[in-house]
């Protein structure tokens, strides 16, 4: 792949300029830039589904794939099997029928060139998807990525996280010689990810993936593209991500050197200049070398490199409107399932003091992202009771970022009669919307920005019980960082479902729920620990083995 003198923009938001790169047939690239770069976007570009102002990407003849960060299934895909879905990656009893088809044609017109070229062109494509191989590679993936309990759902009846782990199955079963991957382990727990992680570091392919996850980069990739949104640039480090970090904090210490010694050289000649225009006319050497040194004042300035301002990071200011209640939160004898499946919860009871954190964890399908649906009223129980205590109010971050309207502006989607629009354009800057990004529509972000605008929305209505279903998902480590280190300081009530282990440290967890599953347990036994260093550790298991 090969790319030439790219150019992007948006209106007057400038995304690529003059931007290069090339990579081999083998290569592993982790694609990296802050939320905003233009990581997503240069997928669209390959993919062929973004113009380009200028430059061009040249592909060899090769098959692609793609996993999106946001998983979208039409009316038709949500009515498939997973086992179906899965195994359309590679369609070979269609390509099959066309095959036959068109030999049928050449039977009949044996000196037709164009019919013979499409026959070949058939063939190298059925070759390339492996038949032999093909149903051992489709029951490997399905057994290793832990899908074996969902080859005969729907897709439609999945959760976000399985949604997730299923398009990645049928991405990595495809066999294509291009993989373009968005965020692909946002879902994956230990064990998959580590056998992902195998399968990518050995693929025969070429994979460009876009991720947060340091330590999945670090083992999957040899190269690193790095988009930067100061400059509006792409360069490409070898080797994986820290390595990356490595050379680029050296190139920006020597850039700081460089900048430092032509700004003491840009001093030394104003102060020059300066003497040479307060000198006597008689002195008329200097008032003439101070002609010279102006001249060579104004090729410095054109030529002083700028230094990168530092990155910006988001800043949580939490308001509550009420305390809030001592039991914020109770159910009593809850029960729930959907239409036609077996019941997620049959009798379960919690209830929840105020300024609690309160974490729930489970394999991916065991209804964690539910219960928090019927705890903000967004399901309703079939028997039971979800008790809200006086004066508790709901801010819910949902993991699919559903509270976002899509077809409104950043400014439009936040708006309030709680604060001005001074005010809330103030709000915003603190989640880095700032200028003219208040008026994009959310449609054009990118998931990280939309991550970033649904937090300031939930954030804004100041409740005292905050509910977040995967809240890393989007983020890249530093915001990471910002943001559980701002929540470990939250007054009111905290309910979160989390398989990033390193953030719930960091939050600070009081109790924890833990819905398992055994063979014969149906529907999933719910037990609640109060936590501790050792129950740490069982999350780390847990996450290892169910999440």
């Amino acid at each position: 792949m090969k790319a030439s003198h790219l150019a992007l923009s948006f209106g007057a938001s400038k995304l690529y300029r003059d931007c290069s790169f090339h990579f081999e047939a083998q290569d592993k690239v982790g694609v990296v830039g802050v939320n905003g770069a233009g990581k997503s976007t240069l997928f669209q570009v390959i993919l062929g589904r973004q113009a380009l102002d200028e430059g061009e990407i040249e592909l060899p003849a090769l098959r692609l794939a793609y996993l999106p960060q946001e998983i979208k299934l039409s009316r038709t895909v949500a009515q498939q099997s997973v086992w179906d879905y899965i195994a359309s990656g590679r369609p070979v009893d269609e390509l099959q029928d066309k095959l036959n088809l068109e030999y049928e044609k050449y039977a009949k017109y044996p000196e037709s060139q164009a019919i013979l070229a499409r026959i070949n062109d058939l063939q190298d494509l059925i070759d390339s998807y492996d038949i032999a191989n093909a149903d051992h590679e489709l029951l490997k993936l399905v057994d290793r990525m832990g899908l074996d309990d969902l080859v005969d759902k729907k897709m439609g009846e999945l959760s976000g996280g399985q949604k997730s782990k299923v398009a990645f199955a049928r991405v990595l079963f495809e066999n294509a010689g291009l993989l373009l991957l968005d965020e692909p382990t946002n879902h994956l727990d230990a064990s998959t990810k580590q056998f992902v992680s195998n399968f990518l570091r050995n693929y025969r392919g070429m994979v460009l993936v876009i991720s947060h996850d340091v330590e999945f980069l670090d083992v999957v990739t040899n190269k690193t593209l790095f988009l930067n949104k100061t400059t509006h640039r792409m360069k490409t480090y070898h080797g994986n991500y820290s390595e990356f970090r490595r050379l680029y904090a050296a190139e920006m210490a020597e850039q700081s050197k460089r900048i430092n010694l032509q700004e003491r050289e840009i001093q030394r000649i104003q102060e020059f200049v300066l003497r040479a225009r307060n000198a006597k006319r008689s002195n008329t050497a200097l008032i003439r070398q101070g002609h010279v040194r102006e001249k060579m004042l104004e090729k410095k300035l054109a030529q002083l490199e700028l230094r990168e301002a530092p990155r910006a990071h988001v800043s949580i200011d939490f308001k509550m409107n009420h305390l809030g209640s001592k039991t914020p939160l109770e159910l009593q004898n809850v029960s729930f399932c959907y239409p036609g499946m077996p019941p997620l919860y049959d009798g379960l009871s919690f209830q929840l003091r105020r300024g609690e954190r309160l974490l729930i964890c489970g394999e991916n399908g065991i209804g964690k992202s539910t219960l928090l649906k019927l705890i903000v009223g967004q399901l309703e129980a079939q028997a039971g009771s979800v008790i809200i205590g006086n004066n508790t109010e709901i801010a819910y971050y949902a993991q699919e970022l559903e509270v976002l309207d899509e077809r409104r502006t950043v400014f439009e989607n936040v708006r309030s009669y709680d604060y001005s629009d001074t005010e809330m354009r103030g709000i915003l800057a603190n989640y880095l919307f700032e200028g003219q990004d208040i008026e994009k529509r959310v449609s054009v972000l990118s998931p990280g920005e939309k991550a970033r605008l649904a937090l300031c929305k939930i954030l804004c209505e100041g409740a005292n019980l905050v509910v977040l279903d995967e809240p890393t998902n989007h983020f890249d480590p530093i915001t990471q960082k910002t943001i559980g280190e701002n929540f470990r300081d939250f007054p009111g009530t905290l309910i979160l479902v989390s398989h990033n282990p390193d953030f719930v440290e960091q939050i600070g967890i009081d109790r924890m729920l833990v819905l398992e599953r055994t063979a014969s347990e149906l529907p999933p036994k719910a037990t609640l620990k109060n936590y501790s260093h050792e129950l740490l550790e069982y999350y780390y298991y847990l996450n290892s083995e169910l999440v």
